[in-house]
């Protein structure tokens, strides 16, 4: 990845609407996790599930990401 677009990506983020989709780069930019985390945990259930839009791409909805940001603010 370009090393400009993990800070584009975070600073787009926060002005993204709800229904807007994210890749897993972006995911992990914004959870502080790497992709891997990332995949394990919505195969455990512990992030929101990912919307397959294609055949070789998947993407989050900007809102359960939020929403998941809020639930382990709340439980910290």
């Amino acid at each position: 990845m370009h090393p400009q677009a993990i800070p584009a990506a975070l600073a787009n983020f926060d002005s993204l609407p709800d229904s807007a989709l994210v890749d897993v780069k972006t995911v992990s930019a914004v959870l502080g996790r790497s992709p891997s985390s990332i995949w394990r945990d919505a195969r455990l259930g512990k992030l929101p599930a990912p919307i397959k839009t294609g055949p070789a791409c998947t993407r989050w909805k900007v809102g359960g990401i939020r929403a998941h940001l809020a639930a382990l603010e709340g439980s910290a």
